[in-house]
């Protein structure tokens, strides 16, 4: 069945005519005549059976329908442009796309990365931040790190590493003798995490409390944003340590209480079935395997 798509030279110029309000400036920004560009136009508010612009003699208006089309075909167009110089770009190259959580991708793996580029230089890891699983095949993702318990469908698993918590605040909250008790961290603002809901009960639980205002405070959904928030005087947050190591080298954040939050869950590294015998992906699973194991020895 033929797709029910308007000629992309109609739409690359409505969208210039319709960012300009001009056919003249999206004539002279397209390197066309402005007899080109009305018959770009006319021809594509044919096919859709509606007035886009409002002509006149001062000159050319949206209509209602022309923008909210005008913004919808420039996202789309824009997405193209973006693929298209993407795959160009990967010509010839051996390139992971890796989705990571972000907090993660920031404050772990990027200060290492380099030494991977220096050990394969031929090939180039691109990451993008996810912070839930999805279908590898709706995506154009070679391998994901993310947090959880590895159940992943498709999927190879290889663990890297656990997070163990510990509440973190700002040195201020702290008083003279330097560390709070479960019952003080009790009555401070608790700051939440939000795929990690139940973290503070499980803490408290671990120190035999049972706090009833332990799912209560403001909601995160990274730890870069706890972390913000905590240096910021807002609460109490449970963050792993190595998420913010340069926050505590430098007292912006400074360990409330030793306990931590043992993990029930990890970081995987997950690639799908389908791409498992790729080298590039082989020597980069093998390197971060080595790197995490590294860390945990530290």
């Amino acid at each position: 069945m033929r797709r029910k798509i308007p000629s992309t030279s109609a739409l690359i110029s409505f969208e210039a005519a319709a960012r300009h309000e001009s056919f003249t400036k999206a004539a002279h920004e397209l390197s066309l005549t402005q007899g080109a560009i009305c018959r770009q136009i006319a021809s594509l508010e044919e096919f859709l059976g509606i007035e886009l612009f409002r002509r006149s003699k001062r000159g050319v208006k949206l209509t209602e329908a022309g923008l909210s089309y005008s913004r919808r075909v420039a996202t789309q167009l824009d997405a193209v442009e973006r693929d298209t110089l993407s795959i160009m770009g990967q010509q010839g190259a051996n390139v992971i796309e890796l989705a990571v959580v972000p907090t993660f991708g920031t404050q772990w793996l990027l200060p290492r990365l380099k030494d991977f580029q220096q050990q394969h230089p031929d090939v180039t890891v691109n990451l993008t931040n996810r912070t839930r699983p999805f279908l590898f095949a709706d995506t154009d993702f070679d391998a994901a790190i993310y947090f959880g318990d590895a159940d992943w469908s498709g999927t190879s698993s290889y663990r890297l590493m656990g997070e163990n918590p510990v509440p973190v605040c700002s040195p201020r909250l702290l008083p003279a003798e330097k560390t709070l008790t479960p019952d003080a961290l009790a009555e401070l603002p608790l700051l939440q995490q939000t795929t990690r809901p139940y973290a503070w009960r499980q803490w408290f639980n671990a120190q035999g409390l049972n706090v009833p205002r332990d799912m209560t405070g403001p909601r995160y959904e990274l730890f870069s944003m706890l972390a913000q928030a905590a240096m910021h005087d807002m609460g109490i947050a449970l963050i792993p340590p190595f998420l913010i190591q340069r926050e505590l080298a430098e007292q912006r954040l400074v360990i409330a209480n030793a306990a931590t939050l043992a993990s029930t869950k990890s970081y995987h590294l997950m690639i799908p079935e389908r791409k498992i015998e790729s080298a590039s992906l082989q020597a980069f699973r093998d390197w971060l395997i080595q790197k995490a194991q590294q860390y945990s020895l530290d």
